[in-house]
Order: C-alpha cells, then structure tokens, then sequence
C-alpha cells in the first residue's frame, strides 16, 4: 500500500462520517468534536478542488483523488496528536473510493486498496433524501 495512504495507529477512538455531499457531515462533525471537546478535520478534497478551479477552472479529474485521499489521510494522521479522545472525520477514502467508482467507473487499486484497510470505531452514514449520483457539469 502507498506509504502516505497508511493510517496511523492510535488509542483514540476515530468515528467518520460517510455518505454523500450537502448531507450536513461537516455541521456535525464540527458540532460533535466542539461537545466532546475533540478534533474534527475537515474534508480535503474541499480546498484541494477549490484550488485547482481556482487556478485552472478545471474540475475533479480521476488523476485528483490520489493526491485527495493522501491529503486526507495526512490531515487525519496529524490531527491525531491534537485531538481528545475522539477524532471525528468529516469524509474517508471509503468515500473517496465510492466516489472514484460512481463518477469514473473505476478506483486506483492503491485507494481502493488503503480504503478497505482503514478502520474507524463508529461510522454515521448520512442520508438526506440522497444518494451519490452523476452530475452533469458545464465545461
């Protein structure tokens, strides 16, 4: 497995909340690490995505989400010395794998790979009257 997909090890409990965008996964994340007096990270694919708009005006390629869910787990595995007893992760290469195999059909066997591996102690699943679906987007 890529040695920067790798989780590190800890004796918090990690909780990661799963499912699609705009279900509300940051709100609670921020929410629940603020009433347990813990860390919540953020998603970051988010930033990484508004970068590349921002100086290309180009969308999620599938070439991104390596480089996404290594982005990510570095936030995770820093967090991680910060944090109380809980860490609670706004997004996962769980869900960046879903999103790789719904939007492109496929997944980087090194993600795919890594996302199996992971372990969280408690996932919240969101689902707002959704699911991961295809968008159309205007180039």
């Amino acid at each position: 497995m890529e040695e920067n997909l790798k989780q590190q090890a800890t004796d918090k409990i990690r909780i990661a909340l799963y499912g699609p965008e705009s279900t509300g996964k940051t709100t609670l994340a921020k929410q629940l690490a603020e009433h347990f007096q813990s860390t919540w990270i953020p998603e970051f694919a988010r930033e990484y995505l508004q970068e590349k708009w921002d100086r290309s005006q180009q969308i999620c390629e599938p070439e991104d989400l390596l480089p996404i869910a290594i982005g990510q787990m570095k936030l995770e595995n820093q967090a991680l010395a910060n944090t109380g007893n809980y860490l609670f992760a706004d997004t996962n290469l769980m869900c960046t794998k879903v999103f790789s195999e719904i939007y492109y059909g496929f997944c980087n066997p090194a993600l795919d790979k890594a996302a199996r591996k992971h372990k969280y102690e408690l996932f919240f699943s969101h689902r707002y009257r959704c699911s991961f679906r295809k968008r159309r987007f205007a180039r």
